[in-house]
């Protein structure tokens, strides 16, 4: 099977503009999530990590471009940047990932048929292809919060079939009043910071963001780290509710370790979705048991970046990546006492080990799992 090597990277966040801005904010432990009071988003205040205005910038002269995709073309640019991977190269693949996109539109804009046409996630794709003159037509992959994950094992798959050689696979999501309402409908929205994996948590908090990951089967062009296998699983529970007993999550897990030749004790360290619902997280632990990881160190970032949507996926897995090349091992912030019915090792502090592989995993309404196991070479 054809190695995947991560060439760069990039992570655009309210707590940072790069990769390494954001990874040294998380070290010191500091958060995007803030209160936020603003009458036309909510009736009532909201904790949220949102984009400061004007906080990043591209050309955009002829205002041709929405935030959402202005978040796209500064994360790809900056990963490019850092990369040998070219648009020009026929075989190169660009993917998004994102779940809303422009719907936030539909708050501003009178119903038309061109409204229709701007909203669509393919519209946006095309804009970004177009301006960074990529010569192959984008992929889009919208599938709820796994979105970015499963984004970065489809481009895995389309180069080991040989169509392609690199992918540039880049996620972002906005939050908006219709996005926020949603979530707060389902009575899913903490009033207070989010505390996954906590006895007392009681919701989620939510994040703007974008992040970028090139992945290539060019070792030359490798940033130190592969992906080295990963899968999907869907459990068919509910609309909204995940899996009561974790069981489709955990087929996820051992797909992914078996793809990457590895057994649970190899993990490192586990990246885990961790949204600080009571059934995401409690689901989440009964998985890991499963999986035979209850001794590994478990961690959220949902506390520092908020819940990023389709960008969630890309923002953690870069992290984690990040947390191997460093042997670094980030706290959950929020968390203090363990509140899920499964014995999980919840990292509530800095520490540093020697790392080999981690665990990412992911879920999402609809019963849609994701795991992707991430390794240095």
């Amino acid at each position: 099977m054809t190695e995947i090597f991560v060439s760069s990277d990039n992570i655009l966040s309210p707590i940072g503009l790069t990769t390494a801005e954001n990874f040294l904010q998380l070290k010191q432990n500091v958060s995007g999530i803030k209160l936020h009071d603003d009458a036309f988003m909510s009736l009532q205040p909201f904790q949220a990590a949102l984009f400061a205005d004007n906080s990043f910038a591209i050309n955009d002269q002829q205002k041709k471009y929405t935030k959402f995709e202005k978040l796209l073309i500064a994360s790809v640019n900056d990963a490019l940047q850092k990369s040998n991977v070219s648009p020009a190269d026929k075989k190169t693949a660009l993917i998004i990932s994102s779940t809303k996109g422009n719907v936030s539109l539909l708050e501003t804009e009178a119903p038309s048929s061109s409204l229709n046409q701007r909203i669509s996630l393919n519209t946006s794709a095309q804009l970004v292809a177009q301006h960074f003159q990529f010569v192959n037509k984008p992929i889009i992959v919208s599938n709820a919060c796994i979105s970015g994950l499963l984004a970065i094992l489809t481009g895995m798959r389309l180069i080991q079939s040989g169509q392609y050689e690199h992918a540039v696979v880049a996620g972002a999501d906005v939050i908006s009043k219709f996005v926020l309402s949603g979530f707060q409908s389902f009575q899913a929205i903490s009033q207070l910071p989010c505390k996954p994996f906590d006895a007392a948590r009681n919701g989620i908090n939510l994040g703007e963001g974008a992040a970028t990951v090139i992945i290539t089967s060019n070792k030359s062009h490798s940033s130190g780290i592969k992906a080295a296998g990963g899968s999907v699983s869907n459990d068919a529970n509910h609309i909204s509710g995940p899996s009561r007993t974790g069981q489709e999550l955990y087929s996820a897990i051992k797909k992914a370790l078996k793809a990457a030749a590895i057994s649970a004790s190899d993990i490192g360290f586990i990246s885990a979705h961790g949204t600080a619902t009571i059934f995401n997280d409690e689901m989440e632990a009964k998985a890991i048991g499963l999986a035979g990881l209850q001794a590994m160190p478990v961690n959220s970032l949902k506390g520092y970046f908020g819940h990023t949507l389709g960008a969630a996926g890309l923002i953690e897995s870069i992290i984690s990546m990040q947390s191997l090349k460093e042997n670094v091992v980030l706290p959950t912030r929020g968390f203090q006492n363990l509140g899920v019915s499964q014995t999980v090792n919840v990292c509530s502090s800095l520490y540093t080990s020697a790392l080999q592989h981690c665990l990412k995993t992911a879920s999402g309404f609809g019963g849609c799992n994701a795991a992707m196991i991430f390794s240095k070479h």
